[in-house]
This record gives structure tokens, C-alpha cells and sequence, in this order.
């Protein structure tokens, strides 16, 4: 396949070499169907538009965006734009940094649409025009962005949200066979969490991975350097109460991260700027990590205090339709291969779903899955992957996904396609089909 890419990229360069990049994504149309009506789905997700492209991670690909985005326009087949989830980014700050800078949210996301003007343009132009139908579905980087302030930027944007904030899943209308959802709702560290922290931040939902994703980002813009302060041991409680395990397995996470991600302050300092989501002031690594008084003995943790222990009440609350074990969320909460598994356990082996196509983002890791159900009828996973300038999980960026829904002819097939489009030159990743 590569190979066949580069021969085709080469006879299309000494052929057209005056053509413009519009030309070039044409080498391979990811918008024809193989059809003359207009009946595509085009998934992206992950954009993460940030207020500062200092440190954004979509600042370098926000051109290529916006040419993708005016392609998508221009397609008489596509009849959908779905965004699923990680649009707008209020995780992806520095720890020091003042997020609503003593402002608001409007405030905060009318800074985003303006540092990001081109892109938020492009989507406006497809939303006014009226022929493709833009959905928003939120993801846990803009968990809180509400409503209200995502139509601020984007009027007319089709949002498809639970009644629980930061939450969506989308049926594409005539569709109940596939969903499209950003796939936080079943990390424990991203998950919406009303329950910790009411005492601190009244109304809170903001999930711990808030606050591991400010710390990396403070170490990222430090390039990384020497830490200055050692983790402090935990030991696994003596008394071996459940409970006290799943706290020690959560600090085992809390420790892999900081060992990672080092930063350039002592673990007592307050450098964890937050005055969002009903939290106020600024918080330190130890705030967040648990600690134990003796060896072997009782562990503690300062915000989240009991959230090993309230995970079933958040699933319930979050609408996961099947549980997954307080232990196994935890342990595999960095693995891309639980969102994969997820999307399986959560539908297709599900009696109660109909999905047979399932669209994840969130892993920015971008794939395509087959398998089958729990009638053993073929099934379709497909991850959306990312539009961020350096993707950390796999080489690939700028990923995205077309379904061809099938007809109703009696050999019509829906088609899942994966593509990229980097250097501003679509590649087809993978791709299956089914029949519903």
C-alpha cells in the first residue's frame, strides 16, 4: 500500500506539478462513496483547539484542518459532519496557568474560536450553508464546556448530549445501527465524577485526569526536566481491605505518571492553577497523590478522597450500560486497548444495544476493528484517531472516518473507511464492511 502511494504521489507530482493542495487530496477521494446521493458520514475528533497556540496541541495542523474542512464542504456526498468529542480544550494548560484568566467560560471559549479563527470559520460555513448536518458530541478535555457556549461560537451546531453534562452519544437519524461517542465515559480517570470533591468545588464533575493532564503539560513545557522531588513510597495496606487496595492501585498510577512526567517544583508546592468548575485557588501534587503515614499502614489522599470506593455510582450516573470492574478501570486507564475492548463489551456484546458500527475517539490511536456480536452477526470498531500536531500514542495524525451507510438494495453494504491526511495528501488507513 505504501509503496502504491508513493508511485501514484510521484506520477501525480511530474504530471500536475502546478496543482494546488485542494488537487492533491484528490489522489484519493475519501468523499465519492460510490454513489451520486448524499449519504456520507465524516467523523473527526480530538481537534483539542486550545486559547494559546503556545502551547496548543493543534497549532501547526490547523491549516490542514481548514483544508479539510472546505473539502468536506464541497463534497456533494456527504451528508454528515460528526465531532466526536475533545474540540475545545480546557485540560491541555500549563499548571501555572490561569485558565479563564479571572474571566469565564464564555469568556475562555470565545478566546479559543478566536485563536483558532480559521477552523472555527470553516465549520461555521458548513453549519450556515445547511446541506450537511455538523453534530458535537463532548469528550472529557471539554467535559464542562456547556451548551450554551459551544452554539456561542457555533450557531446552529447540532449537539448530541446525555442529560448529564459532558456526556453524548449519537445515532446517526435512520441509523440505531451505529454510534458515535468520544468513549471517556468508561475511564475511571476521565469519566465525569460528581460525587468527589463536593466539599471543595461544589457541583463539580471534573475527573482526576484533569489534573494529571495539567502536570504533564507543565512538565512537557519544562522539556521534561530533572525532578526535584521523589515520590513518596506507598505500601499496600497490611490489613488488606479492598478498599485500601484499589487506593494503592490508584496511587500506583498517580506514581508511573510523575515518574514520567517531571516537573520542576516540590510536590508541596500549589502550582495546580484551577478557579474552574466550582474549584478555586491553586492545588499541589500532593493534593492529588495519595500518601500513607507508615509503612504498611492506612493511605489517604487529600481531593478524591474515597473515589476508589464510588465507581459504581459514577457508572450509574455516567449511563454505562455494562459495568466494568472498579479494578480493571483503574489498572488499564492508560491502556488505548480498554477503549477497543470497551466498544465491544459496551455494544456488540451488549443484548441490550443495536449497534453493529461503533465510532470511538478519546485514544487518538486510529484503527479499525471487526468482531462479532452476541448473535454472532459481523461487527464494525473504528477509532477516529486525532487532528494534534504530535500524537504521543501512534506515528499517525490527522485521521478520520466515512461511513457508507448501505442502501436498500439487495447487495448494498455499509462501508467503514479510515483515512489520513497528513501532509495534506489523503491515504486510506483500513477499511471494512458489513450489512445490517
Amino acid at each position: 500500500m505504501k509503496k502504491l502511494n508513493f508511485v501514484a504521489a510521484v506520477l501525480f507530482v511530474s504530471l500536475l506539478s502546478s496543482c494546488t493542495k485542494v488537487d492533491e487530496m484528490k489522489l484519493i477521494d475519501p468523499f465519492s462513496g460510490g454513489s451520486k446521493e448524499r449519504n456520507l458520514i465524516v467523523v473527526i475528533s480530538d481537534i483539542h483547539l486550545g486559547a494559546d497556540l503556545s502551547y496548543a496541541e493543534c497549532s501547526k495542523n490547523l491549516r490542514s484542518l481548514e483544508l479539510f474542512l472546505s473539502e468536506v464542504k464541497s463534497s456533494r456526498h456527504v451528508k454528515e459532519l460528526v465531532i466526536a468529542g475533545d474540540m475545545l480544550d480546557e485540560w491541555f494548560i500549563p499548571a501555572t496557568v490561569d485558565i479563564y484568566q479571572g474571566k469565564d467560560q464564555a469568556d475562555y471559549v470565545n478566546r479559543i474560536a478566536s485563536a483558532n479563527r480559521g477552523v472555527i470559520n470553516a465549520f461555521n460555513r458548513i453549519i450556515k450553508e445547511g446541506k450537511i448536518l455538523v453534530t458535537y458530541v463532548p469528550g472529557n478535555h471539554d467535559l464542562t464546556i456547556t451548551a450554551e457556549n459551544v452554539d456561542r461560537i457555533l450557531p446552529g451546531i447540532n449537539q448530541a448530549r446525555d442529560e448529564e453534562q459532558g456526556l453524548g452519544t449519537y445515532y446517526p437519524q435512520g441509523f440505531p445501527q451505529i454510534a458515535i461517542e468520544h468513549a471517556h465515559r468508561y475511564n475511571f480517570f476521565c469519566a465525569p465524577d460528581p460525587i468527589s470533591n463536593q466539599d471543595i468545588a461544589p457541583g463539580t464533575i471534573t475527573p482526576p485526569g484533569y489534573f494529571f493532564t495539567r502536570i504533564g503539560v507543565h512538565s512537557y513545557i519544562n522539556n521534561f526536566p530533572p525532578a526535584v522531588d521523589v515520590i513518596p513510597e506507598v505500601t499496600p495496606n497490611i490489613l488488606g481491605n479492598p478498599s485500601q487496595l484499589m487506593l494503592f492501585l490508584y496511587w500506583n498510577v498517580w506514581s508511573r505518571t510523575l515518574e514520567r512526567f517531571t516537573i520542576p517544583n516540590k510536590f508541596d508546592e500549589k502550582i495546580i492553577v484551577t478557579n474552574m468548575d466550582g474549584f478555586r485557588g491553586a492545588y499541589s501534587v500532593n493534593d492529588v497523590l495519595p500518601y500513607q503515614s507508615i509503612r504498611g499502614g492506612h493511605i489517604d489522599v487529600k481531593l478524591y478522597k474515597g473515589i476508589q470506593d464510588t465507581w459504581d455510582q459514577r457508572q450509574v450516573h455516567n449511563k454505562v450500560a455494562v459495568g466494568i470492574p472498579v479494578s480493571q478501570a483503574i489498572a488499564n486507564a492508560a491502556k488505548a486497548g480498554e477503549s477497543d475492548f470497551q466498544a465491544r463489551n459496551q455494544y456488540f456484546l451488549n443484548p441490550q444495544s443495536e449497534a453493529r458500527v461503533v465510532i470511538f475517539g478519546h485514544t487518538h490511536d486510529p484503527k479499525i476493528i471487526a468482531s462479532n456480536n452476541h448473535k454472532g452477526q459481523k461487527s464494525i470498531y473504528a477509532n477516529s484517531g486525532t487532528w494534534i500536531d504530535h500524537n504521543s500514542v501512534v506515528p499517525a495524525t490527522m485521521s478520520f472516518v466515512v461511513i457508507a451507510p448501505q442502501s436498500e438494495k439487495e447487495n448494498s453494504y455499509t462501508h467503514v473507511r479510515l483515512y489520513n491526511f497528513e501532509k495534506e495528501i489523503v491515504t486510506l488507513m483500513a477499511r471494512d464492511s458489513l450489512r445490517f
